[in-house]
């Protein structure tokens, strides 16, 4: 029981790789995901790009691994987009991304520095929509994928998914918002039958089974634990509004004609991201949400689970007010809640991550290795 708990950096999309550093300590986190977005993407909700993607080399690889060992740091690199849907040119675009957060990953250690790579794969709502849809997005997922994950296996890195459906990523009048393919326990299943390369796994991220009425205690029971190489830690609080007695909580809520939906009153969704009835939280932080924290925590314990807890800081109360002092307070007031569960009691001290079992950052033996692209893979 010593797990580290980190920060993930699309909180401070305003601040520097320095600022980050020294906030990480004052949250007192023993690392960082770091965000790494395209500058020139379409996400508007997350922009933060904390390295230099489009000049990075063995220097910059060197100077990140010098510091963070000096701070007593550890990290992983992401980046979050549809990489199998969406405009067609900016799929490609994502996927090329991705190519580059793994070389860059290759460059600081990859696999030997515990530097992963997190990711979205996203959804094709065009061969959704289609009979068998799912399925045409397992194949698609494969044939994007495949040689992605080839590439990364040959790079001594790790993919990792996390499972956000990504219920706001289409207009609040699209019938469903299932939008990301990991999304569900059955997905990531799947996806590692159709592809069994050790180079892939998740970050599994609790609050969106939550908001689904699905236990993730019971998730974690039925997964396979050397997939999982992250826990996201982000709150949910299951609202019981007009919203959820009119439509329930098993399908989105509906966009219909407004002049009707006032005249029946109905209620509709606000925008993309108002179509299911939670409120992102921190656990710890501003009451309760709807999650055991414990009896989860417990359960990966129980599973061996030595990974990081990556704080994912989207709450309301918190990241979401744009205050920078309130998200940091979400953060410590996060860590304080886990800290309990997952790291050792010291005498005159309370419970502390123990420093000691932190191994070394090495320094990469890999040369550099020029920037490559999907068309090149194929």
């Amino acid at each position: 029981m010593n797990n580290p708990i980190w920060v993930m950096t699309s909180a401070f999309k305003r601040l520097t790789l320095d600022q980050i550093i020294s906030r990480t300590k004052e949250i007192n986190a023993q690392g960082m995901e770091l965000c790494v977005f395209r500058s020139d993407g379409t996400r508007k909700d997350h922009v933060a790009t904390h390295l230099d993607y489009e000049n990075f080399g063995p220097d910059d690889a060197k100077k990140v691994l010098e510091r963070c060992e000096a701070e007593g740091l550890r990290f992983s690199v992401g980046s979050y987009d549809n990489l199998i849907g969406g405009d067609p040119s900016e799929r490609v675009n994502n996927q090329n991304h991705i190519l580059r957060l793994i070389r860059m990953a290759h460059l600081m250690g990859g696999d030997e520095n515990d530097v992963k790579v997190g990711t979205f794969v996203g959804y094709n709502a065009e061969l959704g929509a289609q009979d068998g849809g799912f399925q045409r997005n397992l194949e698609e997922y494969v044939r994007v994928f495949g040689p992605i994950i080839k590439y990364a296996e040959n790079m001594g890195v790790t993919l990792i998914y996390e499972n956000c459906p990504m219920e706001g990523w289409r207009p609040a009048t699209s019938p469903t918002t299932y939008n990301n393919l990991p999304g569900t326990l059955a997905a990531r299943k799947l996806m590692y039958a159709l592809i069994p390369s050790r180079a892939h796994g998740e970050t599994y991220d609790p609050s969106h089974d939550v908001w689904q009425n699905i236990d993730p205690v019971e998730v974690i029971a039925a997964s396979d634990m050397s997939r999982i190489h992250r826990v996201h830690v982000k709150g949910t609080r299951n609202l019981k509004n007009s919203a959820r007695v009119h439509w329930g909580a098993l399908y989105p809520m509906q966009a219909v004609d407004p002049g009707l939906a006032r005249k029946a009153g109905v209620p509709v969704p606000a925008h993309e991201w108002d179509r299911h009835h939670y409120e992102p939280m921190l656990p710890g932080f501003g009451g309760n949400d709807s999650m055991d924290w414990r009896a989860f925590l417990r359960g990966l314990m129980d599973k061996g689970y030595n990974g990081p807890f990556v704080i994912e800081n989207e709450a309301d109360n918190s990241a979401h007010t744009g205050n920078l002092g309130a998200t940091v307070q979400g953060f410590k007031a996060a860590v304080l809640c886990l800290a309990p569960i997952v790291w050792p009691l010291v005498e005159n001290v309370g419970y502390e991550f123990d420093r000691k079992a932190l191994r070394p950052l090495k320094t990469p033996k890999a040369k550099d290795t020029p920037v490559v692209t999907m068309d090149q893979l194929k």
